[in-house]
């Protein structure tokens, strides 16, 4: 009998639960083309959520690179748009506790500015994480992002959305994902997640990911301009230093103008 996690909050938002189930199912269907092992939905409802219980392990070099040819693998399966919420799901979208809006954009730039970063600037001034120049400095940042600075030829990927370390859990099988904010994003925002908060064997994970997908040029340059969102949402209610870490992220974006 495979053992349970039962995530239980009455005052959860509606559709909270179900949102994070169907990102879970969606990013799940990749598994059967090598991608990433996710946590299997057991049962949800509203106001809880049971999940496979995943038995962890100390992480190794091996299963690190392995989960970067996995997750690889999971971006390859796409997604209908740029913001595009799991195949399905009419519902709200969260990062965390705070609600994040769904999009269906043909342009990442557009995208990624307009709905992962500019949302949560308002929050964060008011919060007295961010001053009102480092605000204009992101905002600046967020207009270069949106007139196309950074989009490629890419499709939208299939992203966890919320690849910090603490949803990277490592198992005597390898890695099982955890948590996610599923949508249809660019690669590059996963693995600067993975960056932003410090993965175990990164470079390994970076490596099987090469080896499965190799990045464009200019990658590493551009880890700051997808770890905005990251950092905004943290600057939101995470205290000042994000805010610093925020505006740091976008004076480097506007200097690879």
């Amino acid at each position: 009998m495979t053992e349970t996690i039962l995530k239980e909050n009455a005052d959860a938002p509606a559709g909270f639960f179900e949102s994070e189930a169907a990102g879970l199912r969606w990013l799940a269907e990749a598994e059967t083309d090598g991608g990433a092992r996710i946590a299997r939905v057991v049962s949800v409802d509203v106001g809880r959520i049971e999940l496979e219980r995943i038995r962890e392990a100390a992480p190794t070099p091996g299963a690190a690179r392995a989960f970067g040819v996995a997750l690889a693998r999971t971006h390859a399966a796409g997604a209908d748009a740029f913001g595009a919420a799991p195949d399905g799901w009419n519902g709200p979208g969260f990062i965390g506790k705070r609600p994040q809006a769904y999009a269906r954009e043909q342009r990442w730039g557009g995208f990624y500015a307009r709905t992962r970063v500019l949302p949560f600037l308002g929050i964060a001034v008011e919060a007295g994480n961010l001053t009102a120049d480092e605000r204009r400095t992101v905002e600046d940042a967020c207009a270069l992002i949106a007139g196309g600075a950074f989009d490629d030829a890419d499709p939208p990927a299939r992203i966890h959305g919320d690849l910090w370390a603490g949803n990277v859990l490592f198992s005597p099988d390898g890695v099982v994902l955890i948590d996610p904010a599923a949508h249809g994003g660019h690669r590059e925002t996963d693995l600067a997640m993975l960056a932003l908060f410090g993965a175990p064997f990164l470079e390994e994970m970076l490596a099987g990911y090469a080896s499965e997908h190799p990045l464009h040029d200019g990658w590493r340059e551009r880890v700051p301009v997808h770890q905005l969102h990251p950092l905004a949402v943290h600057a939101a209610g995470h205290g000042r230093g994000y805010g610093v870490q925020l505006a740091r992220a976008a004076r480097a974006t506007l200097a690879l103008a």
